[in-house]
């Protein structure tokens, strides 16, 4: 390496990703359902409750039951028309396909991908699936990703959430699959050490989102916010390893992004999680 190199590399290694917090306000909430009125308006109210964190005095709740919407284009047009700032709802609209763990339904993944609106999947309520803590209240937050280094918007969507006192963990989990498929041809490179490669490599893609994390926790100090922060950095096969951290910690809340610039439809990884973590509310961003 040349000394030009050495000096490059020192200067990138010392540019850190800033956080801003940015609380995110919510003036209008739309609950979305399947079910008649009286249904829906039960359905709006424990939503409401569980979300006590984002109710604020000049806070409008909308409700849209069952007859107001029989396919996508109408919901979409409700939607334009009121406006909202959050939509709730939950998987399999007007359909039985909740039976089966294989998809979100047509009308979550319109959604989704159709509104720059950020929406949060209640487990479904004829499922029977929600977590015996599930859709309670918001103390126990988790925002997940696989590059939460200068994710400002998720990280402040996952404080918003939380409720005071309450704790707040980011992660960022590394794929070990993609890792290994990288160090397997750099092990064909004779110009490089593998074993050095690995363990430097390693420690790199880990040690930033913990520097992120690190800066986001002095951020949060300076704001005198009442939510503790927790970090897990690791490097795994995500859908697994974050089903493992959600039920070890309770988690009440899961916050993701669900949309790919390059694509239409949810990117894979996102779509994974969402169709596999069925108990717990998901805020798909």
């Amino acid at each position: 390496m040349t000394n030009l190199d050495q000096f490059e590399s020192i200067f990138k290694s010392a540019d850190k990703a800033v956080y801003a917090y940015d609380r995110p306000t919510f003036e209008r909430v739309l609950v979305v359902t399947d079910l008649i009125e009286a249904d829906a308006r039960d359905i709006a109210g424990r939503v409401r409750s569980f979300l006590a964190v984002i109710d604020k005095a000049g806070t409008r709740w909308d409700t849209l039951s069952g007859d107001a919407f029989d396919n996508v284009q109408v919901l979409l047009e409700r939607i334009e028309d009121l406006k909202p700032d959050l939509i709730v709802t939950y998987r399999h609209l007007h359909s039985k396909a909740w039976q089966w763990p294989y998809s979100l339904g047509e009308y979550l993944d319109v959604m989704t991908q159709a509104t720059s609106v950020p929406v949060l999947a209640l487990p479904h309520p004829d499922a029977q699936r929600a977590l015996p803590h599930s859709v309670k209240d918001t103390d126990r937050v988790m925002a997940i990703t696989n590059h939460l280094t200068g994710d400002n918007r998720l990280v402040n969507m996952a404080l918003a959430f939380t409720q005071p006192n309450g704790t707040c963990w980011l992660t960022h989990v590394e794929s070990q699959p993609v890792f290994e498929r990288y160090m397997d041809a750099i092990s064909k490179i004779s110009a490089i050490d593998t074993e050095t490669a690995r363990e430097t490599l390693s420690e790199q893609l880990l040690k930033e989102p913990r520097d992120f994390i690190a800066a986001c926790q002095a951020a949060i100090n300076t704001q005198g916010l009442p939510v503790k922060i927790e970090e897990v950095v690791t490097m795994g096969r995500r859908v697994d390893e974050y089903e493992e951290l959600i039920a070890k910690r309770e988690i009440d809340l899961l916050v993701l992004h669900t949309k790919d610039d390059d694509q239409l439809a949810m990117h894979g990884a996102a779509y994974a999680l969402a169709v596999e973590l069925r108990g717990i509310p998901l805020l798909m961003l």
